[in-house]
């Protein structure tokens, strides 16, 4: 008997930590076809194979590039792994329908994604300008995919093949699966499931699901039957059978803080959730795992759709219990009114063992781009190809990140044997390997193997970020384990060099300076990247980041192991402009602080407001979800005026000459004129130097910084 809704997804059932294993299915019988070289993108290619046709196809907005850094490849290798025949259609040309049917009818279900980014990120910048390329699409050609590209994929589709299911998934069908803030529009947008017309969407890392919703399509179950997979969201009326509706606003009430009745009174919060209540000044505890409301478990109502569109407080009221809701241990389903319908979402996905993650990695990519490519370069894939992640997800909860929102705040790790295993693939496969690997990291580059102390803990524990404000005490934060992975992966043969390129938490990084020491010594190219993001409390605080005292911390300990290692080796800090909860003032403190620490930003990096980030949720309500909202406080400082954006990506760049007339009007206007002038404690000169002395910034590497001595850059 096929389990219900509420059996699938109740989270106090004994094995929601230990989900059936993805190699606990039995294998489709096209298992005994073996593993493709290249999944097939052409009739030509399946017929080679041997096949008549796909059980899925994949529609993606990138080039195909088979390697476990691209999404479409390691869905449809681990699908592949499970016995099903899997094809590709890569950037497919949208204005017909005729390319979605190159490869056939599926057996099962077309799957559609943008691709490794949103492509209204990937088209756009943060100032609303066409970018003119596209580092996934060969020769970094732009205008290979369309914008909102999972709703036009999806809508051509339904074209070739009206009766086929469809499953969106990705990052861009995932950080929409809710009622959204599109900046782009500057309005609030539906749920992409129904722009879409998708039967289902899955969201996060989707092994666990894409592997459970293909047995059951194939063993027979309706698209519509298939509700019970965590880690998805589909279209429904009211509420499933077997659960009791809450209304958030009954959990925490967007207004005046009156007395109301708490659904999880008699629950004993958990110390994490004890401390961040404290630090809200709420009375939120821990969810109940089964609440009594008729004896049923639970699902959230956040606001409807068109409650959000026109209600700010309302959309950031929506923004903080969607994100209250991510632990995968203890959420439980949200649903969403859009009109007549609802948009159902499921608890996060259980995270992937480490075996499994190991598997996952493992399977047989070629670890190149598609050969119908010929020598075309592929930048994204350029930039990875030699480089090995080694974990997912990132606890650091970043507000402007989207990290957290898409892999989850639980680190999902592989093993050390895993991990050198392909480095020895590289080295023995890549024709273009030199000796270096160019990166052992992933969202963060130190988090491997870090987790909760208590798994119990970890279970309750509903707080967005495990290092703000201050480093969790529940938290592990040895990184000795790196270290001698380090070291291990260094002394591979032929392996002449390991580097770390993924963003290091240096708060995180001080708590064992063994691991400093040995990233310092062995494994920084001269330059290390990391990102305080500002200077002041205010901003930092509205995007959870540590103080600028961390920062200093970390720096001590470079410079000093920089030092015993004989190295002339900087620091390359990365800071956001126009973050929500910047104020003017605050851009000034930070330009000083660069001038005084003889930083010259040479791009910079502005806030982009992207879909489901709880920075967007304050840049489009000025709320601020991280505190219940109240209405009428709308204090928060916004930065949306593209004059005012403009200033604050200014002031990071204040020895640029054509920043000065803006920045001496701004200083003027602000009572800072003992800043205009020619001297050390002075940000800009009194006047603008001839056109002919002006230095021209060379092109570099998006957020790269010069410090005043370092050697000129070399030229590409």
């Amino acid at each position: 008997m096929t389990p219900g809704l509420s059996d699938c997804l109740t989270p106090n059932r004994q094995d929601s930590r230990s989900p059936p294993s993805i190699f606990n299915y039995r294998k489709f019988w096209a298992e005994c076809l073996g593993p493709a070289p290249f999944l097939p993108t052409t009739r030509a290619e399946m017929e080679l194979l041997g096949w008549d046709s796909c059980d899925v196809i994949v529609v993606t907005g990138d080039a195909y590039v088979d390697h476990p850094s691209f999404g479409m490849a390691v869905i449809g290798r681990v699908l592949e792994g499970q016995g099903f025949r899997v094809g590709i259609i890569a950037q497919p040309d949208w204005h017909s329908a005729e390319p979605f049917k190159v490869l056939g009818r599926p057996n099962l279900y077309m799957g559609i994604a943008a691709g490794n980014m949103d492509s209204m990120i990937n088209h756009y910048t943060a100032d609303r300008k066409r970018r003119n390329d596209d580092a996934y699409t060969p020769g970094d050609a732009a205008g290979k995919r369309p914008d909102r590209a999972v709703t036009v994929y999806s809508q051509r589709v339904r074209e070739a093949f009206a009766d086929v299911p469809i499953v969106i998934g990705g990052i861009e069908a995932s950080l929409r699966r809710i009622a959204h803030y599109d900046y782009w529009s500057e309005k609030v947008r539906r749920s992409v499931l129904l722009d879409s017309r998708a039967d289902i969407l899955l969201f996060g890392n989707a092994e666990r699901a894409i592997v459970e919703l293909t047995h059951r399509l194939a063993a027979g179950e309706t698209i519509g039957a298939c509700r019970g997979i965590r880690g998805t969201a589909f279209i429904t009326r009211g509420p499933e059978p077997g659960f009791s509706e809450v209304r958030s606003t009954d959990i925490d009430n967007p207004g005046p803080v009156d007395s109301h009745p708490n659904p999880y009174e008699g629950m004993a919060p958990s110390q994490c959730d004890s401390e961040e209540a404290a630090a809200e000044n709420t009375d939120i505890q821990t969810i109940r795992i089964t609440p009594t409301t008729d004896n049923l478990p639970a699902v959230i109502r956040i606001p409807g759709y068109e409650q959000v569109r026109d209600d700010p407080a309302l959309y950031a009221h929506a923004s903080r219990v969607l994100h209250k809701e991510t632990n995968p241990y203890n959420a439980l389903p949200l649903i969403q009114a859009h009109g007549d319908r609802d948009v159902w979402i499921n608890p996060p996905p259980i995270p992937l063992e480490t075996e499994e993650l190991d598997w996952v990695f493992e399977l047989p990519y070629a670890r190149r781009a598609h050969p119908s490519y010929g020598d075309a370069k592929i930048p994204a894939f350029e930039m990875i190809q030699h480089s090995v992640n080694i974990m997912r997800g990132c606890f650091g909860g970043c507000t402007f990140c989207s990290i957290t929102e898409h892999e989850g705040r639980i680190i999902q790790n592989r093993s050390e044997d895993s991990i050198i295993r392909e480095v020895e693939k590289i080295r023995d496969t890549s024709p273009a390997f030199t000796g270096v690997i160019s990166d052992l990291g992933g969202p963060t580059a130190n988090m491997w193997r870090l987790a909760c102390k208590s798994k119990d803990i970890e279970a309750k524990c509903r707080k967005l970020s495990c290092v703000f404000p201050g480093i969790c005490k529940n938290l592990n934060t040895d990184q000795t384990p790196l270290v001698s992975l380090y070291r291990r992966a260094r002394n591979v043969p032929g392996v002449k060099k390991v580097l770390i390129a993924s963003g290091l938490r240096y708060d995180l990084a001080v708590e064992t300076p063994e691991y400093v020491k040995e990233l310092v010594t062995h494994h920084v190219g001269g330059y290390l990247k990391i990102a305080p993001e500002h200077t002041e409390d205010g901003p930092l605080a509205h995007m959870m980041k540590p103080g600028i005292g961390t920062y200093d911390r970390f720096k001590a300990l470079f410079d000093t192991y920089s030092k015993q290692a004989g190295k002339k080796q900087y620091l390359i800090p990365y800071f956001i402009a126009a973050h929500p909860g910047t104020r003017d003032e605050d851009m000034v403190n930070l330009a000083l602080w660069l001038k005084r620490n003889k930083f010259r930003a040479d791009q910079v990096q502005t806030f982009y407001p992207s879909p489901m980030a709880t920075a967007t949720a304050m840049y489009h309500s000025r709320h601020n979800p991280l505190k219940r909202i109240r209405r009428g406080n709308d204090t928060l400082p916004v930065v949306n005026k593209l004059k005012q954006r403009r200033l604050h990506k200014a002031f990071l760049r204040y020895h640029d000459p054509d920043n000065w007339p803006l920045l001496r009007d701004e200083l003027k206007r602000m009572g800072r004129r003992d800043l205009i002038g020619n001297g050390k404690l002075h940000l800009v000169p009194p006047r603008d130097p001839p056109k002919r002395h002006r230095r021209v910034s060379s092109r570099g590497n998006a957020f790269t910084t010069q410090h005043t001595g370092l050697p000129p850059r070399q030229k590409k």
